[in-house]
């Protein structure tokens, strides 16, 4: 049997059951039978293989998206999506007819899909889908002559309903099959109202996208005419969809280093298989399952993966991609740091400021937990969400720039002490297992705590434990309180020793071990009385 190594476990997303692997299989099979449908398609109607290229671009990005869509997001989609995809192609042709017009029009695109965002969660998913369309029409490979008319915007809509469609049935069988989770209720994932004064966050993020975008195109045309895509899809990637300064920083960074690897690790393979080979097109398949699984790992793998299938698919076009070794990184270099510069220019979103609103927002819903009435299932269920979504998010925004992370939704339950376990109100199913001190017993076995009865100290090792032989002496006998030597030499319990316990039914007057003063007892005299000394030897008084 294969075992992987534990480095190595640890290092690939195989947490959460394999989730992202199961994520992965429903994505690339929403890629291939798009992918196949549109084969049959160009072979019935004689489409260009650009279609092929734009058609798998859209299904792989909406693979990923619709995880989180419910079912009027998937409605929407069904209206948005097509129409997205008829207008990206004609979109394509106005680029290579009136490049000026065609360069505006996209960067207005791209900003008003943005912009929608302040309108809530829906018109942001909505903006995600119009997006699609548009990095397709800059996936295709500079001198592939599309197959341009009315037609093809028809077939291109028809393509993107196919996608939807296909994914929703795919999606809706893992749900129902409990391969993946149900995804978030919209409730859950709505955002907080900013109260920072000064423009939205969603408007602040358009402004700077258009920025990049207009100085991607004047640079690209200017110093690579004939691969100015290249730069224009990197100052997207980097600017779009960053929540803050730092995170854009991360992210220009990984976006750079990954796609320098992947056009190394490609361009070590040039003219290989030779043009319109079925090896590289199962090897461009290949790599964006890896780039897809391992996306949840680290940016840089997704960076990485996605260069390298571009450089295979201009070997399958018959370009050579070793000539392109030079050409590439630079211009993938140049983009990142333009869309660096206009994040951290144009209304700079702080990385602090987004913190502090998402901590906000975390507990915001922790007291919504709290103050829930925990015989209200629905209630407790509901809040309990919210409060997992709020964490998730905080997660996200605080996450070191390197190491796994946790997809949103894959976090398990929040847990607060007292409240038996897992939050959630007694009896919920779902609640989860209840902590207890043998579910988290130490090192010395379940139920028992490292170094005796006391927390182990951090950085110090357990705590002794420690014995009343342990103790220092007294000063008025010289011997330990509590014990004398035995017959044997022994230590043993001293009848001084018995004489100042409480006797068992104080105790049990007095839960707390400690008996009321005012009761004679043989722990000690009256409240009042004069205290006399005890004698060694017995347990009365020394007259």
């Amino acid at each position: 049997m294969l075992t992987l190594p534990r480095s190595l476990r640890r290092a690939l997303p195989l947490a959460a059951n394999g989730r992202h692997l199961r994520a992965t299989v429903v994505t690339m099979a929403t890629v291939l039978g798009t992918y196949g449908w549109v084969l049959l398609v160009e072979h019935l109607v004689g489409l260009h293989a650009d279609s092929l290229v734009q058609a798998v671009v859209v299904a792989s990005a909406l693979g990923r998206v619709q995880r989180a869509f419910d079912r009027t997001d998937r409605a929407v989609a069904c209206l948005v999506l097509p129409c997205a995809a008829a207008g990206a192609t004609e979109l394509g042709t106005l680029i290579r007819q009136q490049p000026g017009l065609g360069d505006a029009m996209f960067v207005l695109g791209m900003t008003a899909a943005i912009g929608v965002r302040r309108f809530g969660t829906r018109a942001t998913r909505a903006g995600t889908l119009v997006v699609l369309p548009l990095l397709a029409v800059l996936v295709v490979p500079a001198g592939v002559a599309p197959t341009d008319g009315p037609a093809r915007a028809g077939w291109a809509a028809l393509t993107a309903l196919f996608a939807v469609v296909w994914g929703t049935l795919l999606t809706w069988a893992a749900h129902r099959t409990r391969v993946l989770p149900p995804p978030p209720a919209a409730w859950v994932v709505r955002g907080p109202v900013s109260a920072r004064p000064g423009p939205a966050p969603s408007t602040r993020m358009a402004l700077q996208m258009a920025t990049a975008l207009t100085a991607a195109f004047v640079v690209g045309r200017t110093v690579w005419p004939d691969h100015w895509a290249w730069v224009v899809l990197s100052a997207h990637l980097v600017c779009g969809g960053a929540r803050s300064r730092g995170d854009v920083l991360v992210k220009g960074a990984w976006r750079t280093l990954g796609a320098a690897a992947g056009t190394l690790a490609a361009g070590a393979l040039p003219g290989t298989f030779g043009p319109g080979s079925d090896t590289t097109v199962v090897l461009i398949f290949a790599v964006l399952a890896a780039g897809t699984w391992l996306r949840e790992l680290s940016y840089a793998y997704w960076a990485a993966c996605v260069t390298a299938a571009l450089c295979l698919l201009y070997d399958w076009f018959g370009q050579d991609p070793g000539d392109l070794l030079r050409t590439r990184p630079a211009g993938i270099a140049v983009g990142a740091l333009i869309g660096l510069a206009a994040s951290w220019l144009v209304l700079p979103i702080r990385t602090a400021a987004v913190t502090r609103a998402r901590t906000a927002a975390a507990l915001a819903g922790l007291g919504e937990l709290l103050e829930a009435d925990w015989h209200d299932v629905c209630a407790v269920r509901r809040t309990r969400a919210r409060f997992a979504h709020g964490v998730d998010q905080l997660g996200l925004a605080v996450a070191p720039p390197a190491g796994p992370r946790r997809p949103p939704g894959s976090r398990p339950a929040p847990r607060l002490p007292g409240a038996g376990g897992v939050v959630g109100a007694p009896g919920l199913r779902g609640s989860g297992r209840r902590t207890d001190r043998r579910r988290h017993g130490g090192p010395g076995g379940p139920g028992r705590r490292s170094g005796g009865d006391r927390p182990a100290r951090p950085g110090r090792g357990p705590r002794p434990r420690r014995t009343p032989g342990d103790r220092p002496p007294s000063p008025a006998t010289g011997r330990s309180p509590g014990r004398r030597a035995g017959p044997d030499g022994h230590p043993g319990r001293s009848r001084a020793g018995r004489a100042h316990r409480p006797r068992r039914a104080d105790r049990a007057r007095h839960p707390a071990g400690r008996p009321d003063p005012a009761v004679p007892t043989a722990a000690g005299p009256v409240r009042g009385e004069r205290h006399r000394p005890l004698r060694a030897g017995g347990p009365g008084p020394a007259r």
